[in-house]
């Protein structure tokens, strides 16, 4: 009998042995009545600050002694295989399908069409990994913008640059499965398949992104970097083609991945009356704080475990008074802040890490959530469904200004931001072209007085954590989409036969795991549909 057997508690410096012995003592049986022993799933508990922290596992192992009694979410049957995934076969392709946007959903939709058996031609505005990011360097040590590509722009997506967490709330298990394994024949960690909580470092994934793209490659697919969608082509709302840098592609099938930051594309995508609506968003600022005191606060006397690494934490406020509602988003353990932009004059921030996440610094956003209401304090002229780019706009203009009109980050210690005045940095900090500065002058002002309220209180949840040692850098305004493409139920534009939004750009996915199956969908939204 293939059993599944969850809560398995282990040391954290286990072995298979380990393992063993601790199902047997759960099943009451000898070693030679288990075999073929598969983890699924880790996860670390250290909830208990009297204890060492621990490896809980759920596992998957062959059993073959007495009748067990089972019991559901402790010992049960393993579930059986899902389906593999049979492609049909297609016939004479025209044209090939066009994919916009190599991030991970622009990936994963166009590696699932190449090895569907389509040729795929993948469109990217930005450069390739290697000069991406010999780009990304110039940018932040002396403000030389790319604006095609950049921190938001090229292959590898805005994750690129970032923590590279592996966290979604999808239940849809095959292909989240399906996307590890990619990665992991792409070179990331076979502990993301196990993992509660994977995360790949931006250095891993400047590997692991071009090994993707030559799998694309070696089923037939093609790439084109430094080209950029210009417009599509439409007739009687059916898609006909694209223009990418000034060429026309015949096609009937787009598949577009450009992320939430091709505001051109938004623009673009108005103008030809494909369907769009406005889109929530939430604001803030990036949080940095010694790493060693979130180590402490959340691990207490076993923080410098060598196994336990650098600890993460969630935070949330709830409404209060005037304050809204705050919580944290996107946190980096032993991170960088770093600066990002993709237009001239236009500044946001964003954190990333390494996979060791050793940086003496860890990082996240704290957001405040931003109503259709709030759009209408921004005097534009643009069409009101794109309303939030505007007021991502207002701060993002206010933000490159007080940081010195160079791309340096706009700063502040946390107690000098409560005092609403400006002092000097901190020596030690991660970002070192960040420019003292009054976040007030940046964020509108129902933020700013949420984040006062809101922060301190947060904050005290990390016991060790002292406020004088917090900085803040301003503004975080691309955590979402400004808006959403509509689609109908085939995952094509609900006004435009043969357009896939997917990703983060689409409205409907956000994170690189997200993004991933959205782009996947698309994909196989199409392929079962031809």
């Amino acid at each position: 009998m293939r059993l599944r057997i969850n809560q398995i508690a282990v040391r954290l410096a286990y072995d298979e042995g380990d393992v063993f012995k601790a199902v047997c003592r759960k099943l009451r049986c000898e070693k030679e009545q288990l075999d073929h022993l598969e983890i699924i799933r880790r996860s670390m508990d250290a909830r208990k600050k009297d204890r060492e922290p621990r490896y809980i596992l759920s596992l998957e192992i062959d059993y073959l002694g007495r009748p067990l009694t089972l019991q559901s979410g402790q010992v049960e049957k393993a579930p059986c295989p899902g389906p593999s995934r049979n492609f049909p076969p297609i016939g004479n392709v025209e044209h090939p399908p066009v994919v916009v946007g190599a991030g991970p959903a622009g990936l994963m939709a166009a590696l699932t069409l190449a090895e569907a058996g389509f040729k795929p031609l993948l469109i990217e505005r930005g450069a390739e990994t290697g000069d991406r990011g010999e780009q990304v360097e110039a940018f932040w040590k002396k403000g030389v913008l790319n604006t095609e590509s950049n921190v938001l722009f090229g292959e590898g997506g805005a994750g690129l640059f970032s923590d590279g967490k592996l966290t979604a709330r999808s239940k849809d298990r095959a292909r989240i499965r399906r996307f590890f394994e990619t990665l992991v024949a792409c070179g990331a960690s076979p502990d993301i398949l196990i993992d509660a909580a994977p995360h790949i470092g931006s250095d891993d994934l400047t590997r692991i992104i071009p090994a993707i793209r030559n799998r694309i490659w070696e089923l037939g697919g093609a790439c084109a970097f430094n080209s950029k969608l210009e417009n599509i082509q439409v007739e009687e709302g059916v898609l006909r083609g694209v223009v990418v840098s000034g060429k026309e592609i015949r096609t009937d099938a787009c598949f577009l991945a450009t992320g939430h930051s091709a505001r051109d594309i938004y623009s673009m995508l108005a103008e030809r009356q494909v369907a769009l609506e406005a889109k929530p968003l939430a604001v803030g600022v990036r949080l940095e704080i010694p790493q060693q005191r979130i180590d402490t606060a959340q691990y207490g006397r076993w923080a410098k475990l060598p196994a336990l690494g650098s600890a993460s934490f969630r935070l949330t406020r709830k409404e209060e008074g005037t304050a809204r509602r705050c919580y944290s988003f996107c946190m980096c353990p032993g991170g960088l802040v770093i600066s990002c932009a993709s237009s001239e004059g236009l500044l946001t921030t964003n954190g990333m890490s390494f996979s060791a996440r050793d940086k003496p610094f860890g990082n996240a956003a704290f957001l405040v959530p931003v109503d259709f209401a709030d759009y209408t304090a921004i005097d534009r002229n643009e069409n009101p469904v794109l309303a939030g780019i505007e007021f991502q706009k207002h701060m993002e203009r206010a933000a490159f200004e007080a940081g010195g009109s160079d791309y340096g980050l706009p700063a502040t210690r946390l107690i000098d931001f409560l005092e609403g005045k400006i002092g000097a940095l901190p020596a030690e900090r991660s970002c070192s072209r960040a420019v003292p500065a009054l976040l007030q002058n940046i964020l509108p002002e129902f933020i700013s007085t949420t984040l006062q309220s809101a922060i301190p209180n947060m904050l005290r949840e990390l016991n060790d954590v002292k406020l004088e040692e917090a900085t803040l850098y301003a503004a975080e305004t691309r955590s979402s989409a400004p808006a959403r493409i509509l689609r109908g139920p085939t995952g094509e534009s609900s006004t435009v036969k043969g357009l896939y939004p997917c990703g983060e750009g689409s409205g409907y996915a956000g994170g690189i795991v997200s993004s991933a199956l959205d782009g996947m969908k698309a994909a196989e939204q199409f392929i079962f549909t031809d």
